[in-house]
């Protein structure tokens, strides 16, 4: 790969990654328009657009970033499928980035500067995210997916049952059966198909002046000790959660699964400029003049137990963690200060009619030692990767984490 900043050219000689492979997008969308975003003032980030309606009619805009194969997409279109809170409506925007930029009045606005969804597929099914599988009915493009021997696809989590006599062709192109001991689909195999046949696409979804931003949400795959939602203390709070992602690496990524890699604002492999400069340039959001800061918070559908179960269903379940923050963001919803953040007070999060037992208290609880492991990865991530030019406020955050991780 060859990237000339100063002309915003990018040439992509061979690449195994099917981001870079659309060079309007990752290449482009993400790395050139983040620079060129640093130089007008605006942002260009790895983040889904998605607008929430609540019961009684007012509408918010959230955007959110995540590492892939965290839940981003099924977050964009999420399905609420909660008897004990009805009336909710989730619609997308947009899947993956999001320019943003503050308005005359003071809103960051956002648009989805894509026209489609390029998606992972094992995993994607209607018992997980029916729009999606609604999405790619037709006009779709799927890359080292398996074949069925009518003509379809298929991969591993599709949850649609085979006929006895149904045969399977794999990515490799090799007759393949359950039995082979490896994946029919490759993990990162992927689908791409208009966002315009998505049937919760949102009416604004190609606004030119975008849609206002009430919330950034950060997150990423956590097995232990960080817990399911939290909200930064403030903006500049905030910009250090989303410098301290980390996730459990992907098949998206180059590293191997169950490593916990450092993935600041989802953007690790997409900065077009310093890292430290970038967080700088966060930072001096703050200080446009009448800029109303969404709210940050932070989320972990991904938590374990420790016999190795999810702690939290996720899914559509997940409206109940968005019902919490757009009260949150209207002032109403309670919240206790805690060492990494603000979290969701006894009876804040509406659990009515949530199906099976959910430890809060293992759901939520903050392990002291786990927490000192985190601030010394983070600080050394941040002296290798940004040493002199990270930001002072930056630094100021950690050691204000550090001293609070020691009170616990």
């Amino acid at each position: 790969m060859r990237m000339i900043l100063e002309h915003h050219n990018y040439t992509d000689f061979i690449h195994g990654y099917g981001g870079n492979s659309l060079l309007g997008k990752k290449c482009f969308a993400l790395r050139i328009a983040s620079h060129i975003a640093k130089e007008e003032g605006w942002l260009a980030e790895h983040m889904l657009i998605l607008g929430i309606t609540n019961p009684v009619g007012e509408k918010k805009y959230l955007a959110a970033a995540f590492p892939s194969a965290c839940g981003k997409t099924n977050l964009a279109m999420l399905c609420p499928l909660c008897p004990a809170l009805p009336g909710w409506k989730v619609e997308c925007v947009g899947d993956d980035i999001a320019w943003m930029e503050f308005d005359h009045q003071g809103n960051l606005r956002a648009i989805n500067p894509e026209n489609g969804f390029f998606g992972v597929a094992p995993g994607t099914s209607a018992k997980t995210n029916p729009k999606t599988v609604n999405t790619i009915t037709k006009n779709t493009i799927f890359t080292n997916v398996a074949e069925t021997g009518d003509g379809g696809v298929y991969w591993e989590g599709m949850d649609q049952s085979l006929a006895e006599d149904a045969t399977i062709t794999s990515w490799k192109n090799q007759p393949w059966s359950a039995e082979d001991g490896e994946p029919c689909a490759h993990p990162n195999s992927r689908f791409c198909t208009p966002a315009s046949q998505c049937p919760i696409i949102d009416p604004l979804w190609e606004f030119p002046e975008g849609v206002p931003i009430e919330a950034i949400i950060f997150g990423g795959r956590r097995p232990e000790g960080v817990p399911l939602v939290y909200e930064a203390f403030n903006w500049q709070h905030g910009v250090f959660v989303g410098a301290s992602m980390r996730s459990e690496a992907t098949s998206a990524a180059e590293h191997k699964a169950k490593v916990i890699m450092h993935d600041p604002f989802a953007m690790r492999p997409f900065f077009g400029y310093n890292f430290g400069q970038y967080l700088s340039h966060w930072l001096s959001m703050a200080d446009r003049p009448s800029a109303k800061l969404p709210k940050i918070f932070h989320v972990n559908w991904f938590r374990k137990s420790p016999t190795g179960k999810f702690l939290w269903p996720g899914f559509g379940e997940n409206i109940r963690v968005l019902d919490w923050m757009f009260r949150r963001v209207n002032g109403v919803a309670g919240a206790m200060p805690s060492a990494v953040g603000y979290l969701p007070c006894c009876g804040s999060l509406n659990l009515q009619g949530l199906k099976g037992d959910v430890d809060l208290d293992e759901l939520f609880s903050l392990n002291k030692e786990f927490w000192q492991k985190e601030v010394e990865e983070v600080r050394k991530y941040f002296t290798i990767q940004a040493n002199k030019d990270l930001p002072i406020e930056v630094a100021r955050q950690l050691d204000l984490l550090d001293r609070r991780v020691k009170q616990m």
